[in-house]
């Protein structure tokens, strides 16, 4: 089970949940809804316009571009079953910023999306209630649309106030009836399509007009119809064995629609007769969001085609309401939740349990945007901060592989992390091409955008700080600031004394100061506020590591904090203090599998946050002064960093003169050429080093770990760098750096540098672990 904190608010033990009542069906419906919503009505036209008969091509390349962002959805919809979908995916992987900001588009886009479609739906009411001949009672067309929205929208705040239940109930209808309607104009379509001897003619002359261009275009037109599937996994709390049925859902959802897209494109291309001397894409295009009904009431029979497409039409908008209208309340909700949101967003009604107060608030943010603001223009930048929102999860899904192997995934993205490296690109590709369509729709979301960064700043992470428990339990500085620090994670007495004279050597070495730290591991069990209780045993570790900071005369800074992950807590602590050495104990060999070290020192290793030093500590000799130091070295700047360390160590020995020996293994009848190499190599690896007691040999052996283990005899401590890493791959130290740290009879310490920034972002996105916790999926239960 994976061990993220809950999202809480009121008392630290209180957690906030919805109550699960969603069945597979019903979220794959949901799905369904949102996406066929009035997009396939009031698109197809103007699509058809720009791409011709590659509309079809356009439909089906926007298929694979939700197939690859919904991969990162299943995932996570699986491994974090909880209301806020893509919002708390970035808020894990990305931080707070970066979760504050996914949450503000998400709400945003859903509710601006909403707005649109409450709209179509008051449009198209307006156009039957004419059809039919109703008195229109002295107002315009578009007043009554707005009359006709606003009560919509009330109507689906209200459902979606009652509960989930209801509204996966009422979605189900909606939803069937319109595959129903739409499956009859394709039927219709088609026997029309088929009964002309040239309608094939339509696909195979001109099929791309406007050229591939056309084709971007129309799926930067479009895209808004292919994003519902996010939906579901803001249902996620809601929804009956969500590690199962979330990515079923998701793949359902979007296969179902982008097969109804793609035959309905067929269709309104191959069945439509336009009038003389225009072709079927122009016809289509000059009819704009009435074409698919220009093209119902030429191929139903008893010209009943235009009725039921307009009937079809309102269905859809209600379903896609009612979808959008539940997830802009969600991610609403969810916000709230961790205070990026006020607190009330956060509310659950105590009957109906559903989060009432946000289903009410987003009610009323769309009503504001129709009635106010040009809703062409938002819905384009509505469709920008979805493209922004699954890039974000995209990178999120690869940094959470790195930090939370644990997790328990009902669903593996396969090929990774290429499925969502190509995902990453189409998503910023699309984004980037909506602003030549649409420089209006861009500078609309960056204005959202700049205002809820604005917010978060000022205001909400402030208050997200102040509700978050401490994390730092006690900190004692007794002594003024240094420019280098050494950082001396403890969590046994011994170990306390043992590392932290490493540390206050270090220290010395360098004018600096030791900084100790011990981390109080709070089960989940526990809240972080309950973990306090656990303050009294951190002190004596540190009293350990400040009385070997005195011998050396070194100032310590003491600090205890408390966290769910020590490795997490430690990388923390090096980030707020500038630290600049790590020195790491390792007690002996895990047996665990999937670990090298252990799961603390796994991680830091794996992806340093400074230079890191991990001691394999003997209790035959490492209390004992160090006289002799062993130093086997390949070249590169681990090899390099290791040379220093043990010079700084003798530097501050007060044992006397300590001899270092660096070493280089050759085999047994190396060559000259072998040998000039090896020479560099000591040259490289002692450069800048002026230590009287320092002295380079050869030595000779088939097997190098072996070799280095021989040649140990009568030393008093080892010190060896970890394997050079190449840019693309990860290495914790290496097999031979293991191996000698393993089997040797004298403490031994291995070096790595920290990482390089780019390295580092390489690590935590597109790299697997070097070690660790394999990636987990969860078994579908029986």
């Amino acid at each position: 089970m994976h061990n993220h904190e809950p999202r809480t608010h009121g008392s630290p033990a209180e957690q906030v949940t919805l109550s699960r009542s969603l069945s597979l069906f019903t979220i794959t419906m949901i799905g369904v809804g949102a996406m066929i919503g009035a997009g396939i009505f009031v698109l197809t036209g103007i699509a058809a316009g720009v791409a011709g008969p590659a509309l079809v091509l356009a439909f089906a390349l926007n298929g694979l571009v939700a197939l690859l962002t919904a991969s990162a959805y299943a995932e996570l919809g699986s491994a974090f079953p909880e209301a806020g979908g893509g919002y708390l995916w970035v808020k894990e992987g990305l931080g707070g910023g970066n979760g504050f900001l996914a949450g503000w588009m998400s709400w945003f886009a859903h509710a601006v999306a909403g707005s649109l479609y409450a709209l179509a739906f008051g449009r198209f009411t307006v156009e039957l209630m004419d059809m039919a001949g109703l008195p229109d009672f002295g107002l315009s067309i578009h007043m009554r649309t707005l009359l006709l929205m606003t009560l919509v929208i009330f109507a689906f705040t209200y459902i979606n106030y009652r509960g989930a239940s209801e509204t996966g109930s009422v979605g189900n209808i909606i939803t069937i009836v319109k595959i129903v309607i739409l499956g009859l104009f394709i039927f219709f379509g088609i026997l029309a399509m088929l009964r002309s001897d040239a309608w094939h003619e339509r696909f195979t002359q001109e099929f791309l007009p406007n050229g591939f261009l056309g084709v971007l275009m129309a799926m930067g037109l479009t895209f808004i119809a292919f994003e519902g599937y996010e939906i579901i996994a803001q249902s996620g709390e809601e929804v009956v064995n969500p590690h199962r049925n979330v990515p079923r859902a998701i793949f359902y959802s979007i296969l179902i629609s982008v097969a109804i897209y793609i035959l309905v494109s067929i269709t309104a291309i191959g069945a439509t007769i336009p009038p003389p001397g225009m072709k079927v894409w122009e016809y289509l295009a000059q009819k704009k969001e009435i074409a698919v009904v220009e093209v119902a009431q030429q191929t139903f029979p008893w010209g009943i085609g235009g009725i039921i497409l307009l009937f079809s039409g309102l269905v859809s908008t209600m379903s896609a309401l009612n979808a959008t209208t539940y997830s802009s309340s969600r991610v609403s909700f969810a916000m709230g939740r961790v205070r990026n949101l006020p607190h009330f967003f956060a509310k659950i009604h105590p009957q109906r349990h559903t989060p009432h107060v946000a289903v009410l608030i987003s009610g009323a943010l769309m009503l504001l945007m129709a009635w106010s603001l040009p809703i062409e223009e938002v819905a384009a930048a509505a469709d920008v901060m979805f493209l922004l929102l699954f890039l974000q999860v995209n990178v999120a899904v690869m940094t959470l592989r790195h930090k939370m192997p644990e997790l328990e995934r009902g669903w593996l993205i396969p090929w990774f992390p290429l499925i969502p490296i190509l995902a990453i690109l189409a998503n910023a590709g699309l984004a980037l091409f909506l602003f030549f369509y649409s420089p209006r729709a861009w500078i609309t979301a960056i204005g959202w955008i700049v205002v809820g960064m604005l917010a978060y700043y000022i205001y909400f992470r402030n208050v997200e700080e102040k509700e978050r428990p401490k994390e730092i339990l006690l900190e004692e500085v007794v002594t003024l600031s240094t420019e280098y620090s050494v950082l001396v994670p403890v969590a046994t007495v011994e170990q306390a004394h043992k590392l932290g004279r490493i540390g206050a050597m270090l220290a010395a070495a360098n004018h600096g100061e030791v900084l100790a730290l011990h981390v109080v591991h709070v089960p989940p069990q526990l809240t972080l506020g309950e973990g306090r209780v656990l303050l009294k045993e951190g002190r004596q570790y540190l009293n350990a590591v400040i009385e070997e900071a005195q011998k050396f005369n070194v100032p310590v800074h003491t600090l205890i904090r408390i966290g769910r992950k020590v490795h997490e807590a430690i990388r923390q602590t090096v980030a707020e203090n500038a630290s600049d050495f790590i020195v790491l104990g390792w007690p002996g060999y895990t047996n665990t599998a999937g670990r090298i070290f252990g799961s603390v020192i796994d991680p830091l290793v794996d992806n340093p946050p400074a230079d890191v030093a991990i001691v394999r500590y003997r209790r035959n000799g490492d209390d004992g002064p160090f006289r002799a130091i062993y130093v086997p070295v390949a070249g590169g700047p681990n090899s390099r960093r290791a040379v220093r360390l043990a010079v700084q160590l003798a530097q501050v020995s007060p044992d006397g003169p300590v001899q270092v020996t660096v070493v280089h293994v050759l085999p047994p009848h190396a060559t000259d050429a072998q040998r000039v190499s090896a020479e560099k190599i000591f040259k490289e690896v002692t450069e800048g080093i002026q230590y009287p007691h320092l002295n380079t040999e050869f030595i000779y052996g088939e097997k190098i770990a072996e070799t280095i283990l021989h040649g140990a005899t009568g030393y008093d401590l080892i010190v060896i760098g970890a394997t050079e890493e190449p840019l693309f791959k990860n290495l914790l130290v290496g097999n031979i750096a293991e191996t000698v740290a393993k089997e040797a009879q004298v403490t031994t310490i291995m070096v790595k540098r920290r990482s390089s920034r780019l390295h580092s972002v390489i690590r935590q996105t597109v790299l697997t672990p070097a070690t660790g916790d394999p990636v987990t999926i969860r078994k579908p239960q029986t």
